[in-house]
């Protein structure tokens, strides 16, 4: 190459290090400013620098030992080669690198060393745990070996072992070629093919290999325990590990030791060749065959298999006992719950729990909360909202409950420009609640708080007047969907230009307030350097052309609340569905941190993607990563509060070892301590929702405890799919503020039903809370001789009840609307089950909200006692009402057995008319003229209102058609449904 050439190739490799190192450094200084703001520059330094120093030390170690054996295999090279084609042909290799050996020796250590140095740097938690790590004060059943070491030495040690194979294969193979190169090693001419120094320098390696084998299966004895071998499909070390492999292993670890002297000895001391070495190989291979392979083979198929049950079942309850200990199992409370599956008692209507089931969907009122309280089309609250507690008024009760945020997607065309996107429409706006078992007349949920004008009073009957859970901070800078950053601050206290609530209805002289921040959030970006910082990572000139940047600007970047615990906790595994609640007048996102490991022994390994994905994922709610774990605790309760950013994580399982190890990895004051944690944020914690799943999953096996009826499989339940929509996915749990049977006081618990396996009907009821801040498990098993229907079955029964389903036919006026199945609640009461499932309609115009417009409730066999009611109060009288009179259910006065089919209201003949026909006719007209008249003013609350007026008409017209008002005549769902068809829509 030409010297240009060779000065242009340097100039092109050094702008492209520049740009790399350029990039890296504004990466590493950003994310500097950013843990400074948050205050938990701890964590930044201490990742940081343990990576440099797994970098450098591992880079270095890797560097030194290969170019090391090449430097080495070179100065043994013989200084007299016999003549032959093949050394001929070998002198231009050796002149051209014997000038510069030393760079090319020290250019190969190195690059291998930057690779080994970057893997090496990847396992900075791996570090971390293995030098602090504590004790588990439980032993392993086979070892009796402190977990500890399991999970947190043994991968570290592992990644070691793997390191150092690497290390001798690449010097063995550099070795290898040096010799070649330079005469060591030959393939022809006379004499021997490898000289005495190359051949005790290769074999040393070979034998440093062995050596490490025989590491490896010291190792192995250990790894058994931690992979899949027990039968059924469980993990852990079976008969045939611990009688047949643990001694193989054990004697190969010695053969190896002895083959790797042998390796030495042989070839260097006595034979000096390769030929007794070779054969040291070749029996450690047959051995590693027939002892590690054929007789663990032969012992699984001749002595275990003929009586597999037996053999295994030790080693089965040692994988159910590990399993309940590593996920949190081993103090569920099991009772056996029987439904008598008598009739619905009279007092249901006024049972505390049956009144306090929640009727407000999450995922289907989203946008209701949407329509109903914004003022402007770029609010939003995410796809599924929260469900949550508060005491109002001395009362108790489960909320829904939604952040009102700024959707960026949603700001018009005029509205997406830089400056208004990052300057502007900085913040949402206050956290509105609706009760979660409560709507107004028209389907609305009633609104208690987060009104932007300060009260309710602007949206009548549907909300209170008064902000009733008031948070004196509502402006939410750090939310779900702030995915962008923003630039906030002012030099002049009067100049606000931050987008902040539109300004209320009677005052006249703005249509909204402006704001200027005013909390700790944020970087500081006033300076020249910081804002050209900031300018290359975001590729935006703005920030140092535009004036909306000036001397006291901070900029708020990162502010996803899950991405900023997930930042400050990088050990940790967020739970998928963060949500918000007032707590001291502020307003603070909530998330559970996990603390999980992959080497908890004998327990089952479970995929987190899979085990937590059900019919919401996605939907409102985060996918966790497929990870593969097999130990997991709830340790951590973290805040972001949603005004400045600040994030808190605290300690919440003070037993857990792993979170002692990371705490004390990052100073010891990491995790503020569980005695800290303030009463009022305490009274919001709830069981999180991906841990729930994981457990209720594994309960559906290991809630078997005897390891004979675990091998049968005959007692194992699976979770049941959406009761309305089967290949939608599993049904998700519910939180509800009730009491169990056998609770002593009502609890805000996560909820489930369980089916037998490969079949529908109920197997036992799942429920997960807190009680005296400490979690509690609860199964509520069904006896085995009652087929009690399970979700699925109870929705088809209910649905197709001769009675509901005409009513519901209505619901659909004429194919102009459609029915959506809210939550299927499963409550167990004192006797028997109580199933509720609100009943939302959704009209066909484009953006309609869904409205909840019936109740559907069954108790027992739910194809005995079904109603379907306008709300939950008179659901509960009617099944209390028929349980009385002890008849079939006759919901609404509709006979269970279709009558006739009429002819429609508007098609009457007038003389045939009764009054009261003529009446329910007449309302209907109206109530038709009314939904057309409010569906052209986009009014959803009037619509909501001539909906459920068009439906009593409609029920009126049906009664009076039954009771013989109209002796020729007949209501029928397509009669009464006719109406609507002129609704347009």
């Amino acid at each position: 190459m030409s010297r240009r050439g060779r000065v242009t190739v340097g100039v092109l490799v050094g702008v492209f290090i520049l740009f790399t190192l350029l990039g890296w450094g504004i990466d590493a200084y950003t994310d500097f400013l950013w843990f400074s703001e948050v205050e938990k520059t701890s964590v930044f330094s201490g990742v940081l620098l343990t990576r440099l120093v797994l970098f450098l030390a591992v880079g270095a170690v890797m560097t030194l030992f290969v170019a090391g054996n090449l430097y080495l295999a070179y100065r043994l090279r013989p200084l007299l080669r016999p003549h032959s084609a093949e050394q001929a042909t070998l002198e231009r290799y050796r002149m051209i690198l014997a000038p510069r050996l030393g760079t090319w020796i020290a250019v190969t250590g190195l690059v291998i060393g930057f690779f080994a140095g970057l893997s090496a740097q990847s396992r900075w938690g791996d570090w971390m745990l293995f030098r602090n790590g504590g004790s588990f004060g439980v032993e392993d059943p086979q070892f009796k070996v402190d977990i500890s070491f399991y999970v947190f030495e043994y991968p570290f040690l592992r990644y070691l072992l793997g390191l150092g194979f690497t290390a001798v294969v690449l010097a063995v193979l550099g070795s290898l070629a040096v010799h070649y190169v330079f005469g060591g090693v030959r393939l022809q001419g006379v004499g021997d093919r490898m000289t005495g120094a190359a051949r005790a320098h290769l074999t040393t390696l070979v034998a440093v290999f062995v050596l490490l084998k025989a590491v490896a299966y010291v190792l192995d004895r250990r790894a058994l325990l931690l992979e899949q071998h027990v039968s059924p499909d469980l993990y852990g070390a079976g008969f045939t590990d611990v009688n047949a492999l643990l001694p193989a292993k054990e004697i190969l670890a010695y053969i190896s030791v002895v083959v790797a002297i042998a390796i030495i000895v042989f070839s260097n001391a006595v034979m000096r060749n390769l030929v007794w070495p070779g054969v040291s190989l070749a029996l450690l291979a047959i051995s590693a065959v027939a002892i590690g392979g054929i007789y663990p083979l032969a012992v699984q198929n001749f002595q275990v298999k003929p009586s597999l049950s037996d053999k295994e079942a030790p080693y089965i309850a040692r994988s159910i006992e590990a399993t309940r200990a590593a996920f949190g199992l081993e103090n569920t409370d099991v009772a056996q719950y029987t439904a008598t599956s008598g009739r619905p008692p009279a007092t249901l209507a006024a049972d505390t729990s049956a009144q306090n089931v929640r009727l407000i969907d999450p995922q289907l009122v989203s946008q209701a909360f949407t329509q109903s309280q914004q003022s402007r089309g770029f609010y939003d609250f995410g796809e599924k909202l929260d469900v949550d507690r508060y005491t109002i008024n001395g009362k108790t009760q489960d909320y829904v409950v939604g952040a009102r945020e700024i959707n960026d997607d949603k700001l018009t065309d005029q509205q997406r420009n830089w400056i208004n996107r990052h300057t502007v429409y900085t913040h949402g706006y206050g956290l509105v609640a609706a009760p979660a078992n409560r709507v107004c007349g028209t389907g609305l949920p009633y609104f208690v708080s987060g009104f932007l004008g300060g009260s309710g009073q602007t949206q009548g009957n549907c909300a209170e007047p008064t902000d009733l859970i008031k948070a004196e901070q509502p402006r939410i800078y750090y939310g779900e969907q702030s995915t962008e950053y923003v630039i906030v601050g002012q030099e002049s206290k009067s100049k606000n230009v931050e987008f902040d609530r539109p300004q209320e209805q009677n005052n006249a002289n703005s249509g909204e307030v402006l704001y200027t921040y005013e909390g700790k959030g944020g970087v500081e970006i006033g300076s020249f350097f910081r804002r050209m910082v900031f300018a290359i990572k975001n590729t935006e000139s703005n920030f140092l052309l535009s004036d909306a940047v000036n001397s006291e600007s901070k900029l708020m970047y990162i502010r996803e609340p899950r991405e900023r615990v997930a930042k400050v906790a990088p050990f940790l595994t967020i739970d998928g569905d963060p949500y918000p609640a007032v707590v001291n007048g502020r307003i603070t996102w909530i998330l559970d941190g996990y603390t999980t490991a992959k080497t908890y022994p004998y327990a089952q390994k479970i995929n987190l993607a899979t085990e937590t994905r059900d019919e919401l994922t996605g939907t409102g709610s985060f996918a966790l990563a497929k990870d593969d774990v097999n130990y997991m605790r709830n340790s951590v309760k973290a805040t972001v509060d949603a005004y400045d950013g600040t994030v808190t994580l605290y300690e919440f399982d003070d037993q857990d070892p792993v979170l002692k190890a990371w705490n004390k990895a990052f100073g010891g004051d990491l995790i503020v301590p569980k005695s800290q944690i303030p009463q009022a944020l305490a009274e919001h914690f709830r069981y999180p929702a991906d841990l729930f799943k994981v457990q209720r999953n594994l309960l559906t096996k290991f809630h078997v405890t005897e390891a004979r009826t675990f091998f049968s499989g005959d007692d194992f339940w699976q979770v049941p799919n959406a009761p309305d929509s089967p290949q939608s996915g599993k049904q998700p749990p519910f939180y509800l503020n009730v009491k169990l049977p056998e609770q002593e006081e009502t609890r805000f618990q996560l909820t489930a039903g369980v089916t037998p396996a490969n079949r529908e009907n109920m197997a036992a009821l799942i429920s997960a809370s807190y009680v005296d801040g400490s979690p509690k498990l609860e199964v509520w098993e069904l006896p085995d001789d009652a087929a009690v229907p399970g979700p699925v079955q109870v929705h088809q029964r209910m649905v197709n009840n001769a009675s509901v389903s005409q009513q519901l036919a209505l619901l659909t006026r004429g194919g102009q609307a459609s029915v959506l199945y809210g939550n299927l609640i499963s409550l167990p009461l004192a006797d028997d089950i109580l199933y509720v499932e609100p009943v939302y309609v959704k009209s066909s115009q484009a953006n309609a909200a869904p409205l909840l417009q019936k109740v559907l409730m069954s108790y027992g066999d739910a194809g005995d006692y079904v109603v379907l009611e306008d709300n939950l109060t008179e659901a509960l009288e009617a099944l209390a009402a028929l349980g009385k009179n002890g008849a079939p259910p006759a919901t609404g006065g509709t006979p269970s057995t279709p009558t006739t089919p009429t002819t429609p209201p508007g098609n009457q003949p007038p003389s045939e008319l009764s009054p009261e026909l003529a009446q329910a006719a007449a309302d209907i007209d109206k109530a038709i003229k009314d939904l057309r008249a409010a569906r052209q003013a986009g009014d959803f609350v009037k619509e909501g209102e001539a909906l459920k007026a068009l439906d009593d008409a409609m029920a009126r017209w049906q009664t009076a058609s039954q009771s013989g008002a109209a002796p020729n005549t007949s209501a029928s769902p397509s009669a009464a449904a006719s109406p609507t068809a002129t609704t347009g829509g």
